[in-house]
């Protein structure tokens, strides 16, 4: 079901431009982490507490038809914002090319996250680093998987 409704695009202007920029080309464009070459995903989710549409670029972390969403903020002591919208709803719009789909998420813990964090650091290595910055500040990064609906 698509999530419609009022879209505030992020606050961060290249971020902003990214998920532009990736959504008129159909993800033939923007498609990248900026210089890096990594592939980024674009996932489209209602404001916890705006009801606003919002739409961030995460890195594209792929298994099997779904994908882990790593909440790392680069290690930051506290989570993104983004995290509290998926805690408050859980329905998701996941774009991986020319059209969004549809997806559930839902936090992983235990052997299953450390599975998904696996995947995740072999596609970018430095989230190994911000584990480590988050630890410093108390925190585990919070890793959530998005299933096809």
């Amino acid at each position: 079901m698509p999530i419609e409704g009022e879209y505030e695009p992020s606050a961060l202007q290249w971020v902003a431009d990214q998920v532009a920029a990736y959504e008129a080309s159909g993800g033939a464009e923007a498609n990248t982490l900026r210089d890096t070459g990594i592939p980024v995903i674009i996932v489209t989710m209602r404001g916890a507490s705006s009801g606003k549409v919002r739409k961030i670029a995460l890195m594209r972390v792929e298994h099997e038809g779904s994908y882990a969403l790593v909440a790392s903020y680069a290690g930051r002591p506290s989570h993104p914002a983004w995290y509290a919208n998926l805690r408050a709803d859980p329905h998701v719009m996941i774009q991986d090319g020319p059209e969004p789909h549809d997806y559930v998420v839902r936090e992983v813990t235990g052997d299953e996250r450390a599975e998904w964090w696996q995947r995740a650091v072999a596609v970018f290595p430095t989230y190994a680093e911000y584990e480590t910055s988050a630890a410093e500040h108390d925190r585990v990064i919070p890793v959530l998987v998005a299933e096809p609906t």
